[in-house]
């Protein structure tokens, strides 16, 4: 499947690059929502585990969400340049 991929963007005159970054951008958009996906569940075990340190397994989730939404924003930024330009 992924040759035949690579065979229809040569046809079409599309550089691999091009390709390439449209996967990388797809790659780091997916491993965004399974890492902001994997905070959220072991935030609610913590908070199911000590209930009172609920604001703090809160704050901290929160933080580290937004530094990894930040990096997957950066990588989708990175690839869409390398797309267009």
């Amino acid at each position: 499947m992924l040759g035949t991929l690579l065979l229809q963007t040569a046809v079409a005159g599309v550089g691999i690059s091009k390709l390439g970054a449209a996967i990388g951008a797809a790659i780091a958009v997916v491993g965004a929502g399974l890492g902001i996906g994997k905070i959220g569940s072991s935030a609610m075990e913590a908070i199911a585990r000590q209930p009172e340190a609920s604001g703090d397994i809160r704050t901290n989730m929160i933080i580290v969400a937004a530094l990894i939404e930040g990096v997957a924003l950066l990588a989708v930024v990175v690839c869409l340049l390398v797309f267009f330009l």
